[in-house]
């Protein structure tokens, strides 16, 4: 093949492969955001307190952790496309089981939660390993903004629950044809993956594959799951408190409480979106630095500032810091792809765990002190992350999961 036919051809599979992976990442956002928009109709018809939604939520997260420790193993011996095609068709068979059982039978509701919860899970680790191909092949860091992509899924599907709730359209409904468009959507997007983007079967010299518990027991990884757990500690803190910290500690109204909450979500996404510039002027550690930086200073600001202005400064500043996190140490994790998928899956594990210990943490903390007191812990958490940001540091490169073609055509090094 002509060699410049090969590079062009090569190029389009790769942007190719870019939408259709900022496309998954955007209906994994939307999955999650449509029921949860519609929870309190969910909890109307089930008459649920207020400790009865908590379990509700704990159920999806249990399912979440089930399935975190597994999916790893199973990514890295089936491969991304496959194990997206399948979870996405079970992400839409838990939704429709909400939907159906919110119209006909609760308890199908529970079934569905927790079917929901685990394919997730597992769908979260696939689509991760195949954006972090994208960034070797591309040389260059993308998954602060797949993230961003998936932030700006739940934006969506917020807002289209937001309008289909004053619409009156019914749960079932709404539920059910998000249901169906995932099932649909989601094969055809995969069908753009790269092709090749699972471990190889043989082992490149100086490597060895790593099954998951080989991945527990590496540090580099476990350092790697502690700043996942503290910036999802620091966005779950700021998607369950901001809001009501805003009316109780300004004496403000809802609706200014809700815009509070709004701006916090866009600074994620923004922080998400422009992350990759400040990866690629400063290196993964040095962004790490900025965003834990910008994290601990927004959130004092937000807790301890003096007024509502100092509010919404802080809530800016702290989500654009809390946005990188995440995304960082799950590239950091995949720099050989020999080993990606076991060392996503413990990391995620643990990062996850900052979602679900989070609101029960800051729950009891705010009833001995108040809310803006306790959330002073997330600086505190930002404050002690700087510390880890040398785990993020590059590794070298000893696998490649994908060949490169014959005509030659090579990715640029990762600055």
């Amino acid at each position: 093949m002509n060699p410049r036919a090969a590079a062009g051809s090569y190029a389009r599979e790769t942007a190719s492969a870019v939408r259709a992976t900022y496309l998954v990442f955007a209906l994994l956002g939307l999955a999650g955001a449509t029921w949860a928009s519609r929870l309190p109709q969910i909890r109307d018809r089930m008459d649920l307190d207020a400790a009865a939604v908590g379990l509700l939520l704990l159920l999806l997260a249990v399912g979440d952790l089930v399935a975190l420790p597994l999916a790893g193993p199973c990514v890295a011996r089936v491969g991304p496309r496959r194990a997206v095609t399948t979870v996405g068709a079970f992400v839409g068979a838990g939704l429709a089981a909400v939907a159906t059982g919110f119209a006909l039978w609760p308890p199908l509701l529970l079934i569905g939660l927790f079917v929901l919860g685990t394919a997730t899970g597992f769908w979260d680790v696939a689509v991760t390993v195949h954006a972090a191909a994208l960034e070797r092949r591309l040389g260059r860091a993308l998954m602060p903004r797949f993230f961003a992509g998936f932030s700006l899924g739940t934006v969506v599907g917020v807002c289209l629950g937001a309008l289909l709730t004053a619409l009156s359209v019914t749960v079932s409904l709404h539920i059910g044809a998000v249901a169906l468009l995932i099932t649909v959507l989601t094969p055809v997007a995969v069908r753009r993956f790269l092709p090749r983007t699972a471990p190889p079967a043989w082992s490149p010299r100086g490597t060895t594959r790593e099954a998951g518990p080989r991945a527990w027991r590496d540090p580099r990884t476990v350092v790697l799951g502690l700043v996942a757990l503290a910036f999802a500690l620091a966005e779950g803190a700021g998607s369950n408190w901001v809001s009501l910290t805003v009316i109780d500690r300004h004496r403000t109204t809802a609706a200014v409480g809700t815009l509070a909450y709004a701006a916090f979500l866009a600074a994620v996404t923004l922080g998400r979106w422009l992350g990759p510039l400040i990866v690629d002027r400063l290196g993964r550690p040095g962004a790490l630095r900025v965003s834990a930086s910008a994290a601990c200073l927004g959130v004092v600001l937000f807790a301890a500032g003096p007024g509502l202005w100092t509010g919404f400064a802080g809530a800016l500043l702290w989500g654009a810091g809390a946005a990188l996190g995440f995304p960082l140490a799950l590239s950091a994790g995949s720099d050989d792809p020999a080993q990606a998928a076991a060392r996503v899956g413990v990391i995620t594990s643990i990062g996850y765990c900052g979602f679900v210990c989070g609101p029960p943490l800051f729950g009891a903390l705010a009833g001995r002190s108040g809310l803006a007191p306790s959330l002073l812990v997330v600086a505190a958490v930002m404050a002690a992350s700087l510390t880890l940001a040398g785990a993020l540091r590059e590794t070298p490169r000893v696998a490649r999961e994908e060949a490169i073609d014959t005509a030659g055509v090579a990715p640029t090094p990762l600055h």
